[in-house]
């Protein structure tokens, strides 16, 4: 796993701040002990510090090197309270509903790296993915150059019988549901900046259809067309293709065939998937199926590094989305 490797390599290099708001969970616990002996962060544990130390002892693991918080007694819950209203009151927020929701570890942890005690944060093996995302954008904000929050996966393809080898994005796998054009558009503009931030290599950009270069009339192709148009203009130096099926953008030699004046030459390493049915299925479909690793959710578009879990997690799921979240906090 080169790619992850480098991944690993570059946040112990610079190992940056990361909250883990659900401290209580014992595949959190063993994921922050892991992070900390790698060397690739400097953590913090959000919960209740009793049950926190009592489940790392029941596992067996020492907590010396990692930081814990209880946002319900912490002494900087009146601040970030204070931020919050200061931040939500326009949408109606109370002084009362700021100072309930600081004692929550997942808005807590989100206010953390908001207010720089924090470089970024990771949730979402207990929250659902509504709350994780939700309360990032809410407190954390998108990036200025972003009108929207999406998400890609990071999928590892490293087995001897994977003739596509090393790192590949698949967006959105995870959150925007029905892209229209100009949000697709989006998409493929912050995943071909997540694959040059984490790939350390040019972005090459396939925006998935059923149709290749016009093989195919419906409105479903001519959303993925003017997306691709579009991203052109905004990016011009980026190699991107669209529309194009999967074996076109990721077989060279069906790309020669069938790809006119093709940009990524069937080498594609960041696949925009045309909505969030087709990007679930195809990222399960590369899991399951083609036994790719899957790393994420991972959120891009915001201010700063807020990434997601899936709840069916594992410890080494999470140590994982740790590093990257610290390569994301470098930029």
């Amino acid at each position: 796993m080169k790619a992850l490797n480098n991944i690993f390599k570059r946040a112990s290099e610079d190992p940056k701040r990361v909250v883990l708001a659900e401290g209580e969970d014992p595949r959190i616990i063993e994921a922050a002990v892991i992070a900390t002996q790698k060397g690739i962060a400097d953590i913090t544990l959000l919960g209740n510090t009793a049950s926190i130390n009592s489940k790392a002892a029941e596992l067996g693991f020492d907590l010396n090197s990692i930081a814990l918080i209880d946002p319900a007694t912490s002494d900087s819950s009146e601040r970030y309270a204070k931020a919050l209203f200061e931040l939500r009151q326009a949408k109606g927020m109370t002084n009362e509903q700021a100072s309930i929701s600081m004692k929550d570890p997942l808005h807590y942890a989100q206010m953390m790296v908001r207010l720089g005690d924090a470089d970024g944060s990771v949730a979402g093996a207990v929250y659902t993915t509504g709350d994780t995302v939700r309360s990032a954008i809410q407190i954390i904000g998108m990036a200025p150059s972003s009108t929207m929050i999406s998400s890609f996966f990071l999928m590892m393809l490293c087995e001897p019988f994977h003739e596509l080898k090393g790192g590949v994005l698949f967006a959105d796998c995870g959150l925007v549901i029905d892209p229209d054009a100009s949000q697709l558009a989006q998409i493929a503009m912050s995943a071909s900046n997540s694959a040059k931030t984490l790939l350390e290599e040019e972005p090459r950009v396939a925006m998935l259809s059923f149709s290749t270069s016009g093989s195919a009339k419906h409105a479903a192709v001519d959303k993925v067309v003017e997306a691709t148009s579009l991203v052109k203009e905004k990016m011009p130096d980026l190699a991107i293709d669209g529309d194009v099926q999967l074996d076109a953008a990721i077989v060279a030699e069906i790309s020669d065939r069938k790809v006119t004046d093709s940009a990524t030459h069937g080498r594609a390493n960041v696949l925009i998937f045309p909505n969030l049915e087709a990007g679930n299925i195809g990222y399960k479909l590369a899991e399951r199926i083609g036994k790719a690793d899957a790393i994420g959710p991972i959120l891009q578009g915001l201010n700063k590094p807020a990434n997601d879990l899936s709840r069916g997690c594992s410890a080494k799921d999470v140590v994982n989305v740790i590093a990257i979240t610290v390569v994301q906090a470098h930029v």
